[in-house]
């Protein structure tokens, strides 16, 4: 399934989005740093931003996820662990990025730095009541299932 997503970009050199495969959920976000290089110290978050602008259609959302090379070998993901973009805003799309290592890690212009997935969502009309209907689980959680 696809939908129409139009870009802005607000930089020259901003880079469009691109997927890795034929059948890539997430696209590839590029660091947009006017100086070069941003250096993420260990603890540290850094906003980097993309010098893009996206118009997401209604009843859509962009997510903004972690890209695993850059999780599982630099110690970096997201900050908010999934960014979220409203089909409603339009300013520039950025990512925050946490260094959850223990060495600083540079980001270089034009790297990629995230990836952004399209879903599709539903609102929901909320109604309170004094009752919820009874399920099996009923109020058990976290870990209530079991680990096996």
């Amino acid at each position: 399934m696809k939908t129409k997503v139009a870009i802005k970009k607000l930089h020259k050199n901003a880079i469009v989005p691109t997927y890795g495969t034929e059948f890539s959920a997430g696209a590839d976000l590029y660091a947009l740093i006017e100086g070069g290089s941003v250096t993420i110290e260990a603890g540290e978050t850094k906003m980097i931003g993309t010098g893009l602008a996206f118009a997401i259609p209604e009843g859509w959302i962009g997510l903004i996820f972690a890209r695993s090379s850059l999780g599982t070998k630099r110690g970096l993901a997201p900050a908010n662990k999934v960014g979220v973009i409203d089909s409603d805003y339009r300013g520039e799309v950025r990512v925050v990025l946490h260094n959850h290592g223990t060495a600083a890690q540079t980001i270089e212009n034009g790297e990629r730095i995230a990836q952004i997935s399209f879903v599709p969502y539903y609102s929901a009309d909320f109604s309170v009541v004094d009752e919820l209907d009874a399920t099996l689980r009923g109020e058990g959680g976290f870990g209530s299932t079991g680990t096996k």
